[in-house]
């Protein structure tokens, strides 16, 4: 187990790029990756886990080298000294690494062990809220369960092929993966791959997507043949999950703000074998006016903190401002008080967040309801996923249904 120069040069300027330009980690990574093509499969999984790995603990990692934000090359290379010595690699006589003091690092890590906002590594205002909101006990656990690494989840697309004939063909190119009881488009892999290099991923058999994330479309009880809007589309991992459970019958009304977003989904879409879905980016209110009352279905997967999805954007965690979370639940109540909206009369309404604060979820229902839109609607039941109970995503979700106009 050694250390070799290339890929720990490549570490250290993927680190720059994230901590110091402000880039997000799965872009830096998906670079990093593509530097040198005679790099094999464990070279490229060891620029991507100790990427991921430095990101993650990056407090923890800062505190014991005794360094401080903006990080210099100096700064970067002794946080990786210590990520080294706590992995067990032996130093190598790098003049960066130079004078590394492994005894001192396994002290510190000792120390500092002691202290949850160290331990698990993140801000102070975030280990204070999480508390505020879930009780100390809640939240230690789960920010252990969000600093694990997410494991790889695929969706089937059954639009396309069954779950079993998909492992097989995984299975062909030696990837192995599992069912998950209750979910039936879901497989584990049981050790990450890049299945984005795959023939089967090419053919549009199957997209990556959470076990909490794949929960959602079908608590929206969707049919072949009705009228779906998914309001907050994004590149559409849900959109995609709902034309397959309606068989590619009916009108599925993908929206947005961002073109560029509905673009990624349409390229998607079109790999997927999914036709009934319109693209519609929302420039102005008349956009949502003219589907007021008209929707069998909608889904509202709002915007919000990402504090339930933290294992696989470990970098959320330092780029998140608490005045952000301050905004996102004004943001979550306009888009769930004017999107409501477009549910007809007897139709079905999916209210659902990657969060795990009870005021981006519960409390939002709760203000909802005692507004004159939600007068409209019956609260049904909703559901709470957190990541140190499921292993996978934090995730919430509310299911209302509006009532008849003669109620």
């Amino acid at each position: 187990m050694r250390l070799h120069r290339n890929l720990v040069y490549t570490t250290i300027d993927s680190l720059h790029a994230i901590f110091n330009e402000g880039e997000y980690a799965d872009k830096v990574v998906a670079r990093a990756l593509k530097k040198d093509k005679r790099w094999g499969s464990n070279d490229r999984k060891f620029v991507a886990e100790t990427i991921y790995d430095i990101v993650r603990w990056k407090r923890l990692y800062m505190e014991i080298a005794e360094v401080r934000e903006p990080f210099d090359r100096d700064n970067l290379w002794r946080i990786f000294a210590v990520w080294a010595v706590l992995r067990g690699y032996p130093i190598p006589d790098w003049r960066q690494l130079e004078g590394t003091p492994e005894r001192k690092i396994k002290g510190r890590f000792a120390e500092l062990s002691k202290i949850r906002k160290y331990k698990e590594s993140i801000p102070d205002w975030m280990d204070e809220l999480g508390i505020e909101e879930l009780g100390e006990e809640l939240w230690s656990k789960e920010i252990i369960a969000q600093n694990q690494p997410a494991k790889v989840i695929l969706r089937v697309n059954t639009l396309k092929i069954t779950k079993e004939k998909l492992r097989a063909i995984l299975m062909d190119q030696d990837i192995e993966t599992e069912f998950l009881k209750d979910q039936p488009d879901a497989l584990v892999l049981k050790e990450r791959a890049n299945v984005f290099l795959t023939d089967a991923f090419k053919e549009g058999f199957f997209e990556v997507q959470d076990a909490s994330s794949q929960l959602v479309a079908p608590f929206l009880d969707v049919k072949p043949g009705m009228r779906v809007v998914d309001t907050c589309a994004g590149a559409g991992g849900k959109t995609l999950h709902l034309a397959s459970l309606m068989e590619n019958k009916g009108q599925l009304i993908a929206m947005d703000l961002y073109e560029s977003k509905l673009k990624q989904l349409k390229l998607r879409a079109k790999r997927n074998g999914a036709f009934n879905i319109e693209y519609r980016i929302i420039d102005t209110t008349k956009v949502i006016k003219k589907l007021h009352e008209k929707a069998d279905r909608v889904l509202i997967d709002a915007p919000c903190s990402g504090l339930g999805v933290l294992k696989r954007n470990p970098d959320a965690k330092w780029k998140l401002q608490p005045e952000f979370i301050d905004n996102i639940r004004k943001v979550q109540a306009e888009v769930l008080e004017n999107y409501s909206k477009i549910v007809k009369p007897g139709g079905k309404l999916v209210y659902a967040t990657c969060s795990i604060l009870p005021s981006e979820n519960q409390e939002q229902v709760k203000r909802f309801l005692t507004t004159e839109t939600g007068k409209n609607f019956t609260f049904v039941k909703d559901v709470k996923i957190l990541a140190s109970e499921s292993g996978f995503d934090g995730f919430y979700m509310a299911l209302f249904e509006r009532k008849d106009k003669k109620e």
